[in-house]
């Protein structure tokens, strides 16, 4: 049995996408870790893994729903996509932390 494919997506200016990532294998899967620079990149990048066989996608914060639908939309809503959110009451701690 092939082993399914799983990745999370990090999104920052200050990544470098080719350095910067991590591969765990278990028994039944691959889980990646991707970090890129932009949006576009984002696009590019979840179109490659559709293409190698991911059969789900996790995004970080930054890219928020609008863009978590508009990958949905871009890979014909052929792969499980999802975003990490917050509960809303630590907005504060999360802004201090990521303008900082």
């Amino acid at each position: 049995m092939e082993k399914s494919k799983y990745a999370f997506l990090l999104m920052g200016s200050e990544f470098t996408p080719e350095k910067q990532q991590a591969h765990f294998e278990t028994e039944k899967r691959h889980t990646y870790i991707f970090t890129i620079q932009n949006f576009e990149q984002a696009k590019e990048k979840v179109l490659e893994l559709q293409r190698e066989g991911f059969g789900a996608l996790e995004l970080c914060g930054a890219f928020g729903e609008n863009r978590c639908r508009e990958l949905i939309e871009l890979t014909e809503n052929k792969i499980a996509i999802g975003y990490s959110v917050h509960l809303p009451f630590q907005d504060s701690l999360f802004n201090a932390f990521f303008s900082g």
